[in-house]
């Protein structure tokens, strides 16, 4: 296989990653209604250490950078949660 077409099927794979972001986004946002009809707050430390643990499991298992994806996944969650802030109108706040 050429570097062209290795670098093709990565650009899928980029595609499907936003896809998915995309996806993770607009379940915040359902997420955040239920909150907002429970009075819950956005943030979940429970949940997300738990999120956090289960990636890492997954990661090793699989052989790949853990710490990294711990940390892509840090990223992912405070997204989440900006979104949820979104949806509650509190905008950016903590």
């Amino acid at each position: 296989m050429s570097l062209d077409a290795v670098r093709a099927e990565i650009s899928k794979v980029d595609s499907e990653i936003i896809r998915l972001i995309a996806e993770r986004q607009k379940l915040a946002g359902r997420i955040a209604r239920i909150k907002i009809a429970h009075s819950l707050p956005v943030h979940d430390g429970e949940r997300a250490n738990n999120v956090l643990e289960s990636v890492y499991e997954q990661a090793t298992e699989r052989r790949i950078d853990a710490v990294s994806v711990r940390k892509i996944f840090e990223i992912l969650i405070a997204m989440s949660e900006e979104r949820q802030r979104e949806c509650s109108g509190d905008g950016n706040l903590p």
